[in-house]
């Protein structure tokens, strides 16, 4: 295997309406978590792209929904192996919120293949992502759930 480690910078929503979390699942075309888990919308920034550009364009494609504000919450980095590459992963993460819309996924072929609402209550760790776990933790009382 491969010792270089790719990095990647992404941008990431959390978008909470009615005690509800937006998630997107992973698909096969995840370059970095695990498919079939649940995960922030977003995505990596492309070079020449400012975060919240990056992070428009991400909910635009993964959830049909379009950005109205974002503010900078907080930043994480992860370290993740998927399929042979070794990933330095930092993460933006921003509370936002959206313009009214309904959910729809518009991305072919993306890393995600599927966006719902979800009520923070039914959230365990198990089927989250490392970020949005972390998310998950980001929007309790005390930084614990």
């Amino acid at each position: 295997m491969d010792d270089h480690v790719q990095t990647r910078v992404s941008a990431y929503a959390i978008a909470v309406e009615d005690e509800r979390l937006l998630l997107a699942r992973l698909s096969d075309a995840s370059p970095i978590f695990a498919p079939g888990l649940w995960h922030l919308p977003g995505g990596g920034i492309d070079p020449g792209e400012q975060p919240v550009e990056a992070l428009a364009r991400e909910l635009l494609e993964e959830t049909g929904l379009e950005l109205a504000a974002a503010q900078l919450l907080d930043a994480r980095t992860y370290a993740v192996q998927r399929h042979g590459v070794n990933w330095s992963l930092t993460a933006l993460f921003y509370a936002v919120d959206l313009k009214a819309g309904a959910v729809a996924e518009t991305e072919v072929d993306g890393s995600t293949d599927a966006a719902v609402w979800t009520p923070l209550a039914d959230l365990c760790g198990s089927m989250l992502s490392p970020a949005a776990s972390d998310a998950l933790r980001m929007l309790s009382p005390h930084g614990q759930r």
